[in-house]
């Protein structure tokens, strides 16, 4: 089986194939954004992580502290069901959620969606984890994660993909979370994260694992 990388990588080389002048753009946006290192705000390892208390596709409320109560969280927050990196990496965790859920954690899934629109009916039947709404990225704020998006990519996303990112969120369309993944420990702490403007490149679900091992 391919890793999340390898899936990854194919995706932005078929990009880079059949939409060379968009991926150029795009490489050159996550370049200056390096620069200027967005991301930089994110939680540290052994800060407090902030409270939530968010909406599920039923529109059942999620906190934070009761998760922790049952053990380690591990929260990643991702840009939306029509960001196709975002399937890929929700595919991978749940491929590997019986490891996860066999060291004693929880997997939740963060997107500024609206509670009825994060996934499809089906795909959210498909998914063993606890998906979230966060409208107006306002978590992800903050844990430091939110960016505002460059002009160019909402141009795409609009006009290349009619994608209304505003009704998508019910607010304001132009903010989404980089993506990113934390594991929290029953004390509050951030015990490891990963964070990377680059959308296209996320954690692997192994180094999720491998991080939750030595909390246990």
């Amino acid at each position: 089986m391919k890793t999340l990388k390898e899936q990854t990588d194919a995706k932005i080389e078929s990009g880079r194939k059949n939409n060379p002048e968009f991926m150029k753009g795009v490489d050159d946006i996550i370049k200056q954004a390096k620069a200027f290192e967005q991301g930089k705000d994110a939680l540290k390892i052994n800060t407090k992580a902030p409270e939530f208390n968010l909406p599920d596709p039923k529109g059942d409320q999620t906190s934070l502290s009761n998760l922790l109560n049952q053990g380690p969280v591990v929260v990643t927050f991702y840009r939306g069901s029509w960001c196709p990196y975002c399937n890929l990496q929700l595919r991978a965790l749940q491929a590997r959620l019986k490891d996860i859920y066999a060291l004693g954690a929880t997997l939740v899934a963060i997107s500024p969606e609206v509670p009825d629109g994060s996934l499809t009916e089906n795909d959210i039947n498909n998914m063993d984890f606890i998906i979230l709404s966060d409208q107006d990225a306002k978590v992800a704020s903050s844990y430091g994660v939110a960016w505002k998006v460059p002009d160019f990519l909402m141009d795409h996303m609009r006009v290349d993909r009619n994608l209304d990112l505003k009704k998508i969120n019910n607010g304001n369309g132009s903010v989404l979370p980089i993506p990113a993944t934390f594991i929290i420990g029953q004390d509050g702490l951030v015990k490891w994260n990963y964070v990377n403007v680059d959308y296209r490149t996320r954690s692997e679900p192994e180094e999720i694992i491998e991080a939750l091992k030595k909390l246990s």
